[in-house]
């Protein structure tokens, strides 16, 4: 069982180029604005530990046997729930994480192959069996998202085959079937502007009663 906290913690997901990380970074601004405790962080690449896991599996000159892969994520998690994610929450602070063990799901399950009995395992002994209390699918067609990407600087994991993608995006819709409760999606192929207001709308209506996002 996950420790107690007072704090709030929500996750971003989404296949390659859905604008995730950008609409994070604009929301941030507009919680600072309205002083609303919070941190943004990210999975993998969290924690010191974590950027330099976060380089060995996205380096494209790396080959990583599956398992590895999915190891090395698990070593990252187990590192960032404890020394970022869980004294925040602590704290009471809002916890907004891009990406999480869905990630996981989605691309080591769905994509590679990996049992998902093995990941589910691996994500409660690395999470301390910590789940978000809300996730937010920015959902996009695979190859549009592709296209988004900045030409000539795809990681590891951009790299794969198209039907690798969709795969992921396949399974992102299994997952939020799975927990209606848990998830929302946003449609990612709207202007970045939309996007945003879509954001901070779904926020507003679902944390409404833990934090005073009435401007957000």
């Amino acid at each position: 069982m996950p420790e107690n906290y007072t704090g709030t913690f929500v996750t971003l997901e989404g296949p390659e180029g859905a604008g995730k990380t950008t609409q994070l970074k604009q929301l941030s601004k507009q919680l600072d604005i309205l002083g609303v405790e919070h941190i943004v962080t990210r999975d993998p690449g969290g924690t010191p530990l974590g950027r330099q896991i976060r380089r060995i599996l996205l380096n494209p000159e790396n080959p990583v046997n599956p398992m590895t892969e999915l190891l090395l994520y698990q070593a990252d998690r187990a590192q960032h729930v404890g020394e970022v994610i869980m004294p925040a929450l602590k704290e009471g602070k809002l916890v907004l994480c891009d990406r999480y063990t869905d990630s996981t799901m989605a691309y080591q399950g769905y994509a590679r192959g990996i049992d998902f009995g093995v990941i589910e395992e691996l994500n409660q002994v690395a999470t301390g069996g910590l789940k978000p209390e809300l996730t937010i699918l920015f959902d996009l067609e695979s190859s549009e998202g592709l296209s988004r990407l900045h030409p000539g600087g795809h990681d590891r994991l951009e790299r794969e085959a198209i039907e690798f993608h969709h795969k992921v995006r396949d399974g992102y819709h299994q997952l939020a079937k799975k927990e209606p409760e848990r998830w929302k999606t946003i449609d990612a192929s709207k202007p970045m502007t939309t996007v945003q207001t879509e954001l901070r709308k779904v926020l507003s209506e679902q944390l409404s009663g833990k934090f005073d996002l009435n401007d957000l």
